[in-house]
């Protein structure tokens, strides 16, 4: 076998690879002779079928899978000797296949780049420190209050905040438009559902009220025939609604796990919960600024083999998410809205790995049980949760990269300057959100700036 190797960019690689004729001939008729054993033909007994008539009949479709046996083959022997570390499938393509020929092929691969880690020494990180305070309690509580509210018909003007039963129909001018009517249509004022300028409108409307709302669609609006437009919606309010919040008694606290309804025991349950939240949201803040300094400190070229696997993960997990069901086609889902998050996740996930290996981290099975431990802390039965992790290669597997993930974080939050700041619980969580914003906003930037 000869190979000849071709840099064709940073990560590209194009291997000519010849295989000799006499190693090819000498398969393609060990080949002939297992089709002679095995195939029927009218006239001929099994197994004595002339050689010559087993060539004609199947020579050229054994040849063909001879052929891909052996780059298949030969590639593998090939990328070994060259020590290449190959990202994704290879295009192989075959260049001489004629008989009593070399057999001669291409195979076209990106491979894994080489990447010297630059430090993120220096860099500023914030790490949020707070106190869960009893008012964030009461301000909890009542959040969970709003989420099992129940709207009830009162007899006045409606005001933000209240739920109004509604028919509508939209227009463009004196034509009405399609999907812009809807009849007992129940809408909460201030949830920001409708067109900008809709729900305002319509506080201060009684029961038996008609109105006509002017908006103005947004430029970006999702349908294009409307996006810009003027229109007008002739709305009749059936009926108003207000919220009725539950009362915090035993009932509504059994609700929530707490089965004896003692209310102390729900307020430290809820703190609890919040504390775990706050915990995670720290945690999540502080290594996204980790990560961020390490891409922002190490330009890695991505191979694209790799985004498209990624790629394919993640429109496999929002089919997941949104209950496609498990038939659903997701070539049907567009790559862009998936490719900024999968270059970012690819490139993260080449640097860490590379932190990783300089600093020769490992997990033990402690560590792993101990990560089990805590995510399993969350279900009714945590025992039998830590086993399953733990018994399930694939899933053990999930949280060792966990845990060696962040013992990576941790290297990198050695080399930055990391400076405590005071917040309060809602600042945390706020902090938190407009970092994965923040990053979104990177992605998408980076993307641009490549294409």
């Amino acid at each position: 076998m000869q190979v000849s190797v071709e840099t064709t960019s940073q990560i590209e690689r194009r291997i000519t690879v010849q295989v000799p004729a006499a190693e090819v001939d000498e398969a393609v008729a060990a080949r002939l002779q297992d089709t002679a054993k095995r195939v029927r033909l009218n006239g001929f007994r099994q197994g004595k079928i002339p050689m010559a008539v087993v060539r004609q009949r199947y020579g050229r479709d054994v040849r063909n899978e001879v052929v891909s046996e052996l780059m298949r083959q030969h590639y593998v022997r090939a990328i070994t000797e060259q020590s290449l570390n190959p990202a994704g499938y290879p295009s192989i393509e075959p260049k001489v296949d004629q008989t009593g020929k070399d057999l001669e092929f291409v195979a076209t691969l990106e491979i894994y780049p080489e990447i010297e880690l630059n430090s993120i020494d220096g860099t500023a990180i914030e790490r949020p420190q707070t106190e869960i305070t009893d008012a964030d309690i009461d301000t909890m509580i009542e959040t969970l209050r709003g989420q099992r509210a129940e709207f009830q018909p009162v007899d006045r003007a409606a005001e933000n905040g209240d739920q109004v039963k509604i028919d509508f129909q939209g227009f463009l001018g004196d034509e009405p438009f399609e999907g812009g009517s809807a009849e007992g249509h129940e809408l909460e004022l201030g949830s920001n559902r409708f067109i900008p300028g809709f729900e305002e409108q319509l506080v201060g409307a009684k029961a038996g009220d008609e109105k006509i709302i002017s908006v103005t669609f947004p430029e970006d609006y999702q349908a294009e025939h409307l996006a810009g437009q003027e229109a007008s919606f002739k709305v009749t309010v059936h009926e108003v609604s207000a919220k009725a919040l539950p009362e915090v008694d035993a009932d509504f606290i059994k609700e929530f796990g707490v089965e004896d309804g003692d209310a102390d025991k729900f307020r430290a349950e809820v703190k609890s919960n919040m504390q775990r939240e706050v915990k995670q949201a720290v945690q999540n803040r502080v290594k996204q600024q980790a990560l961020d300094a390490l891409q922002k400190a190490n330009d890695v070229t991505v191979p694209q083999s790799l985004i498209e696997q990624e790629t394919d993960g993640l429109k496999r997990q929002a089919a997941q998410q949104f209950g496609l069901g498990e038939d659903f086609d997701v070539s049907q889902l567009p790559n862009e809205l998936f490719a900024d998050q999968a270059r970012t996740r690819v490139k993260v996930g080449l640097l860490l790995a590379e932190v990783i290996k300089k600093h020769e981290l490992d997990a033990s099975d402690e560590e792993i049980r101990a990560r089990a431990e805590e995510l399993a802390s969350q279900y009714q039965q945590p025992e039998q949760a830590v086993d399953q992790y733990m018994q399930n290669d694939e899933l053990k597997g999930q949280i060792k990269s966990a845990v060696l993930e962040d013992k990576a974080v941790d290297k990198l939050l050695e080399q930055a300057q990391v400076n405590d700041v005071n917040m309060s619980y809602q600042q945390v969580l706020e902090a938190a959100q407009q970092s994965e914003e923040a990053a979104e906003e990177d992605d998408a930037e980076d993307s641009d700036s490549k294409a």
